[in-house]
Formats: structure tokens, sequence, C-alpha cells
């Protein structure tokens, strides 16, 4: 199996969540270190011993060395839902989101997408007004691939919305700059 195939395996076992509580961005890049040997397969918080165990198949590495951690930091299957009494629209929950799953607009309450919300959590820190609850759930589990890939699909899309905008951003800047030069030549 090639390299990039390798990595799109392992990368398939982790929930993607996006959550960076492994210390990278982003689960891909997860999948990356632990085959370049620079991060241990115990680092997903919310994937649990399931994930664990089909790492440690697929890596051909002995998982009990690891299973003790990944039992004492396993964060269960959550989403997050805020306070529309408390919300003050600032929009950074918004901006924090992996895999847009909060909707809303400047100045107005946001509402979570329950049924797209990974439970990453990266929304709560950056709340200015501290509106936002993390809500258990007891029938989302991390392992269910399709919920994976839809997270996984929609972290993608946000991704390429987010570079297409910059990208506008840059040439429309560069646009504005050539206008301005050529009016003073």
């Amino acid at each position: 199996m090639n390299d990039e195939r390798l990595i799109d395996v392992v990368d398939g076992l982790l929930p993607q969540t996006q959550c960076q509580e492994c210390d990278f961005s982003a689960c891909r890049p997860y999948a990356e270190a632990m085959l370049d040997k620079r991060a241990s397969i115990d680092k997903c918080k919310p994937g649990g011993t399931e994930t664990l165990m089909n790492l440690a198949q697929v890596l051909d590495v002995d998982p009990k060395p690891y299973l003790q951690t990944v039992i004492d930091q396993f964060r269960p299957a959550s989403v997050v839902r805020i306070d529309l009494n408390v919300c003050i629209g600032c929009v950074k929950c918004i901006q924090a989101c992996p895999v847009d799953a909060i909707c809303g607009s400047a100045k107005h309450a946001h509402v979570v997408l329950e049924d797209v919300c990974t439970g990453c959590n990266l929304c709560i820190e950056p709340c200015p007004v501290d509106c936002i609850e993390v809500i258990p759930l007891e029938d989302k589990s991390v392992g269910d691939r399709n919920i994976a890939q839809q997270s996984k699909e929609r972290f993608l899309q946000r991704n390429l919305r987010l570079k297409n905008k910059q990208s506008s951003k840059k040439t429309a800047f560069a646009k504005a700059k050539q206008l301005v030069s050529e009016e003073f030549l």
C-alpha cells in the first residue's frame, strides 16, 4: 500500500471531529504524523478504545501500552448548544467551527446545527459571553463512519470556501493596488 493510500486509511479510522485535541490542526495531519512516527496512536480523545484498536491493527502496533491513556482521556460524543438569551452575535464561534455547524449573522443570536456538530468544542473558548453548553449524546457514536464522512466533507468544503475567499481578497487587493498606482502615474 502506498503512503498516500495508507494516510487515507488511517485518516478514515479517525472520528473526523477535527477537534485538535491530538495537538494537530485536524484529523489528517494527525494521521500523517502517526505514519511519520511523530505521534503515537493514543492522541484521539473522542476516538476511544475502538479507534485505538483499529489504528493499532492497521499500523501494526501493540495497543496495550496506550490503552490506559485512551481510557483516561476519552471524551464521549457530544454537541454544543448556544443559549439564545445570552448570545451577542459576535460570530467568533462561527469562525472557530471547523465544519460550519453554527449558523447566524453578526449581532444576532447563533444556532448550532446539532446533526452536523462534531462536538469538537472549538467554539467554546472564543465565546466572550460563555453562552455555549456541551450536551453529551447517548445515541451518536464517534465511530459512525457515515457521520465521520459527513464531517470530513463539511470540513474540506469549509477549507475550500475559506481558501477561495482568501484568494478573492488577494485578487481584489491586487486590482485595487494596480488601479491606485495607475492613477498616480
